[in-house]
């Protein structure tokens, strides 16, 4: 498959700040594809490199197989929309989006059926929403214009950089099924960057998660979640439950400063070290008694939190070891768990996945 774009040994400096730090990833041909990671990580001055809004120190980035380091960003044929929409409140919702047909002199006399196509695919009727003006809208149509006009010059790539930030929890979360229904109408490649994990599972083919500049893992969502390979990514993707031990050669992890051991089926990479249990706390069953599992320890629950449609358990394991679990209501009723109640945690060996101490 031939990437649609690629970078290859990327760096970015700011003076004495290294921003991106040899980045190396493809992106393929109507893929959806997030950067994901905490502010400060790189991800939008990578975006910015690959619009050609910023030049890198050092590396090679391709459009379509072509080198474009020198290339300009109107000739790149990328189309961007930022957080801040830059929307033009003087102008109705036809002309903001033929601002990019005007730029790039597309003819006029493919300007109306050309914008009324492209509202169409944001579920915006054109004869409602055409001539209306920008501050009559919502949030949520306002990136919808937003995402019109940038799509409008059929653009081989659309870069998106955390596009859903400023909008209300219930509206970002309709637009996330939105962005990605509209991705596979239009069939672009989408390359998002956030710092909301939630939004790079929701909607990513792919992710890429990144840390102080570099990247530390890139897969499908359910790769990233079940299989983390760092540290890093187990703890910035979710919540996770860290456990330090050494990896023995007969399948056991010694817990460190405890008498445990847990079933483990650890890669050959880490038998014989010293690395990090990493168990998801909606991967630990809880119960009053537990029976055919691999892993089953007695402890007390001192906390419980009613988070809605679960129940988070903060349990002290006999040997003083701390996990945090997660019940469904459904599965199992508030009255069964309250403070200073003896139960047991168990999990299967492969519910848990061992990672290298960082």
């Amino acid at each position: 498959m031939s990437a649609e774009v690629e970078l290859i040994e990327v760096r970015k400096v700011f003076g004495d700040v290294v921003a991106v730090d040899d980045v190396s990833f493809e992106v393929y041909k109507n893929e959806f594809f997030s950067m994901l990671g905490p502010s400060g990580c790189g991800k939008t001055t990578t975006l910015r490199m690959i619009a050609g809004l910023e030049e890198p120190t050092k590396g090679i980035i391709k459009l379509r197989g072509n080198v474009v380091n020198d290339v300009p960003p109107y000739k790149r044929r990328i189309g961007m929309v930022f957080q801040h929409l830059a929307l033009f409140p003087h102008m109705n919702v036809y002309d903001n989006i033929c601002f990019g047909l005007k730029m790039q002199k597309f003819p006029e006399s493919e300007f109306k059926s050309r914008v009324y196509k492209i509202l169409e695919v944001m579920d915006m009727p054109p004869e409602i929403f055409a001539k209306r003006n920008i501050r009559q809208l919502s949030g949520g149509q306002q990136q919808r214009v937003a995402i019109a006009r940038a799509l409008v010059t059929e653009p081989t790539v659309l870069l998106l950089d955390e596009p859903l930030g400023p909008l209300d929890l219930k509206i970002r979360q309709r637009m996330q099924i939105e962005l990605k229904r509209i991705q596979r109408t239009v069939g672009t490649t989408f390359i998002y960057v956030t710092h909301d994990q939630g939004e790079a599972l929701t909607m990513s083919d792919r992710i890429a998660v990144m840390n102080k500049g570099r990247i530390e893992q890139i897969g499908a969502a359910k790769e990233i979640y079940e299989r983390p390979k760092t540290k890093f990514v187990a703890g910035f993707i979710g919540e996770t439950n860290f456990i330090e031990g050494l990896c023995n050669s007969d399948g056991y992890f010694d817990v460190k400063n405890s008498p445990f051991k847990i079933v483990v089926d650890a890669p050959s990479e880490f038998v014989g070290k010293n690395a990090l249990l990493s168990v998801r706390p909606e991967k630990i069953f809880v119960a009053k008694k537990l029976k055919n599992m691999d892993n089953i320890f007695d402890g007390t629950v001192e906390d419980c939190i009613y988070v809605g449609s679960f129940v988070t358990l903060r349990i002290r394991l006999v040997g003083d070891v701390e996990l945090k679990a997660q019940v469904q209501v459904a599965e199992s009723s508030l009255a069964d768990f309250k403070v200073g109640d003896k139960v047991q945690v168990g999990w299967p060996k492969e519910n848990a996945t061992i990672v290298p101490l960082e």
